[in-house]
């Protein structure tokens, strides 16, 4: 950050999906991939907001807007005075659907009163900042570190989150089923039980430690058996029905596995790297199709690129 910024100067931010617990890592790692939520902002007489691409109508809505009062709520925190400001964003990120929208929003509106609020904080501090605020550190620290992130809380005094980043060995192309509905985080979290039971508990721990080694190894073969999940998959089915619908096409030719994306209803697919994507999509599009569900189908990828950030 710098403190030397002309009021006319742009600041832009950039940053991408995630998709968090990725199978058994419940609430505690997340990949960034890329779909991308970018952020122009200059200082103005009062705030103002335009938005295109992806839900733009609901991205351009003034009232409640995440970046803006998060932008807000730090600075009023923080003893800083408020700068209004002109938005325009441009958005590739679904809202609502599990990929990690509230997140990156959290952390623009952060950014921008760091940048504007000329707060010296470090990555942990911010991605504890957005932690705290989503109430889970996860999609935070993937969105702005980029790759693999492995994140936990600190201690609630110090405002930061231990954060380790990882990136992936080998390609790791990946194929995001959408549906039309959307899901809240609270909603889907009201299924999940209060108590699991100590097989479920080993099951998972087994599974997220080889679903770490697949990604540190480049072992794609191992995704079938590593993303299986007993926390909380098997309960928020219902709400998502696209993931019991999908699930019988892990380990089929050109697709390794497959897992909730964060909270749903949205399903992360990994894609065989050596398979041919438009086939493998006609396919799960076909498949669908036979069961009765409809769903946006996008070819992505796992990406190394956290936020960026740049002054004009």
């Amino acid at each position: 950050m710098t403190n030397r910024t002309q009021p006319t100067s742009t600041f832009t931010i950039t940053l991408p999906a995630t998709s968090a617990n990725l199978g058994p890592a419940f609430d505690a790692a997340a990949l960034a991939f890329s779909m991308f939520l970018k952020v122009r902002a200059q200082a103005a007489d009062e705030f103002s907001l335009a938005a295109r691409g992806r839900d733009a109508a609901i991205c351009g809505r003034m009232e409640d807007h995440l970046i803006l009062s998060t932008y807000r709520e730090v600075l009023q925190e923080q003893g800083k005075p408020i700068l209004p400001l002109a938005l325009r964003l441009e958005n590739e990120i679904p809202i609502g659907k599990g990929c990690g929208s509230s997140a990156a929003a959290r952390l623009a509106g952060i950014a921008l009163a760091v940048h504007y609020g000329r707060l010296r904080w470090n990555d942990r501090r911010i991605v504890g900042e957005a932690a705290r605020r989503e109430h889970h550190p996860d999609n935070a620290a993937a969105c702005w570190l980029g790759g693999l992130a492995i994140a936990r809380m600190a201690m609630a005094e110090s405002g930061e989150a231990q954060v380790v980043r990882i990136l992936p060995k080998g390609e790791w192309p990946l194929l995001l089923a959408v549906p039309n509905e959307s899901l809240s985080t609270e909603e889907a979290r009201r299924v999940l039980p209060q108590q699991y039971s100590r097989a479920d508990a080993v099951t998972n721990i087994q599974n997220s430690m080889l679903l770490l080694a697949a990604f540190t190894q480049g072992r794609g073969d191992l995704l079938r058996a590593a993303l299986e999940d007993r926390i909380h998959q098997p309960y928020r089915a219902g709400l998502c029905p696209l993931l019991p619908a999908l699930q019988p096409l892990a380990g089929s030719k050109g697709i390794l596995g497959m897992a909730l994306s964060g909270a749903g209803p949205s399903v992360l697919i990994f894609l065989d790297p050596k398979a041919g994507v438009n086939a493998t999509r006609k396919r799960v599009g076909a498949h669908l199709d036979q069961q009765g569900l409809q769903a946006a189908l996008f070819h992505t990828e796992v990406t190394a690129r956290g936020a960026r950030q740049k002054i004009v």
